[in-house]
C-alpha cells in the first residue's frame, strides 16, 4: 500500500509540473463544465460553485421536444419564439442566473417532438428539417440578447451546438440502412440534414458572432451494421456526413472519452478509429482535410472515480492529475477553442456517470481543487 501511495503522488506531482508549464495554443479558448442536471435541478447552488471554479461556459441540451420540450406542440408561427406552443421554462431562468455570474451558456438542440417525426421518438430525426430550422431561429431570437420577456431582456446566448453524439443509436437511430446489397450510414445522412438545419437557423438571425459547432461525437464506433448496437466510428463519421451534404460549420465538437481506466490521457490509441485526447490530431487533420480549418471544441471530457465506480473509476488522486494534465494538452493545442469537463456532481444513480467533482453526497473531490486552479489562470 505505501508503494502504491508513494507512486500516485509521484504521478500527481509530475503531472502538476507538465500541467503548469506554458504553451503556446489557442488564444480563444474557454473552459468550462457540462453538467445539465445540476443545471435544471440545483441551479442556484450550481451557479454558485461554477463562479468559484472559474467556469467560463456551461453547456446544456435546449430540448425541442420531449418531457423537457419547448416545443410540445406544433407553432402556428415557429420563427416567433413568443409563439403559444413554445415554453421556455426552465432555460430562460439558467440563462439569467448564468449570465448573472459572468457565465456564458452553450445550448445544444437536441430532441425531435413527437409531432415532427410522427412520434418515432427523441432520438430520431425530424421527417422535414424545415421545422428544426425554425426552431433554432426562435432560439437564437429569443437569446439574441435583444428579446425582452416578462418585462426583462434576456441574456445573449452565442454559442450553440447541433445534438449530441450522433454517431451513437442512444442519441440518434437508426445508425445504419440497407439500401440493395449495400449499408449506407443512415446517422450521417440524417445528421447532415440537422446541423445543416441549426447552423442556418441560428445564423439566419444576423448576428455576427454567433457559433455553431456539429459533431459532438462519441470517441469510438464499431462499423458493424449487423451487431446488437451499432455505431459509426467518429472518423467515419465525420468522412459520411461530409459526403451526404454537411456544408459547413463555426466548429467540430468531439467527446474524447478514455476506453478504461488503466489509459491518462496520452495513452496511445489502438488502430480502428477511436478518437481519444492522445490522438485528437488525427481528428482535426481530417477536420482540416474535409472541411478547411475550422475551430474544434470539446464539450465533453472526465475520468469516472473509485469509489463509487469500480469497474471504469480511477483513484480521486488520479482523476485531479488526469484533469491537470488534460486541460495542460487542450490549452497547447491552436485549433482547440472549447475544454468543458463532465460533470460537477456524480450521477445519484450509481450505474451513471462517476466524473464529478463533487460526490453525491457533496464532499469535493481533490479534482474541485485541480479544476480551480487551473481556471483561475483564464
Amino acid at each position: 500500500m505505501a508503494i502504491r501511495g508513494a507512486f500516485v503522488a509521484a504521478l500527481v506531482a509530475a503531472l502538476a509540473v507538465a500541467a503548469s508549464q506554458p504553451a503556446s495554443g489557442s488564444r480563444f479558448l474557454q473552459v468550462g463544465i457540462t453538467d445539465e442536471a445540476s443545471l435544471l435541478y440545483g441551479t442556484e447552488n450550481t451557479v454558485a460553485d461554477f463562479k468559484q471554479l472559474h467556469v467560463q461556459l456551461a453547456r446544456l441540451d435546449l430540448y425541442w421536444g420531449g418531457p423537457l420540450g419547448v416545443a410540445k406542440s406544433r407553432p402556428a408561427h415557429p420563427t416567433d419564439p413568443s409563439d403559444p406552443a413554445y415554453s421556455w421554462s426552465p432555460y430562460d431562468s439558467i440563462v439569467q442566473q448564468l449570465a448573472s455570474a459572468g457565465i456564458k451558456v452553450l445550448f445544444s438542440i437536441h430532441g425531435t417532438p413527437s409531432w415532427a417525426n410522427g412520434g418515432a421518438g427523441l432520438n430520431v430525426a425530424p421527417s422535414n428539417p424545415l421545422d428544426l430550422k425554425k426552431f433554432a431561429y426562435a432560439a437564437a431570437m429569443r437569446y439574441s440578447g435583444t428579446f425582452v420577456a416578462d418585462g426583462a431582456k434576456l441574456p445573449a446566448v452565442r454559442y450553440w451546438l447541433a445534438w449530441n453524439e450522433p454517431n451513437n443509436p442512444v442519441f440518434l437511430k437508426p445508425q445504419y440502412q440497407k439500401v440493395g446489397a449495400r449499408w449506407v450510414i443512415a446517422s450521417a445522412k440524417a445528421y447532415a440534414k440537422i446541423c445543416n438545419a441549426i447552423y442556418n437557423g441560428v445564423h439566419a438571425i444576423g448576428i455576427a458572432s454567433e457559433r455553431v459547432g456539429c459533431g459532438a461525437t462519441a470517441p469510438r464506433g464499431n462499423n458493424q451494421p449487423q451487431s446488437s448496437r451499432p455505431s459509426v466510428s467518429p472518423l467515419a463519421f465525420l468522412a459520411a456526413v461530409k459526403a451526404d451534404g454537411l456544408k459547413t460549420f463555426d466548429a467540430w465538437d468531439h467527446h474524447p472519452y478514455y476506453s478504461n481506466p488503466s489509459r491518462t490521457p496520452t495513452s496511445v490509441v489502438p488502430s480502428g478509429g477511436a478518437v481519444e485526447l492522445a490522438n485528437i490530431d488525427t481528428l482535426i487533420r481530417q477536420v482540416t482535410n474535409e472541411y478547411g480549418n475550422k475551430r474544434i471544441w470539446i464539450t465533453e471530457y472526465g475520468y469516472e472515480t473509485n469509489p463509487p465506480d469500480t469497474i471504469f473509476g480511477v483513484s480521486w488522486a488520479k482523476q485531479a492529475a488526469y484533469l491537470k494534465q488534460a486541460f495542460s494538452i487542450v490549452r497547447a493545442n491552436p485549433r482547440i477553442d472549447m475544454m468543458l469537463w463532465f460533470l460537477l456532481r456524480d450521477d445519484p444513480n450509481v450505474n451513471g456517470w462517476q466524473s464529478g467533482l463533487i460526490t453525491v453526497g457533496g464532499k469535493k473531490k481533490p479534482s474541485y481543487a485541480a479544476f480551480e486552479s487551473m481556471a483561475s489562470g483564464f
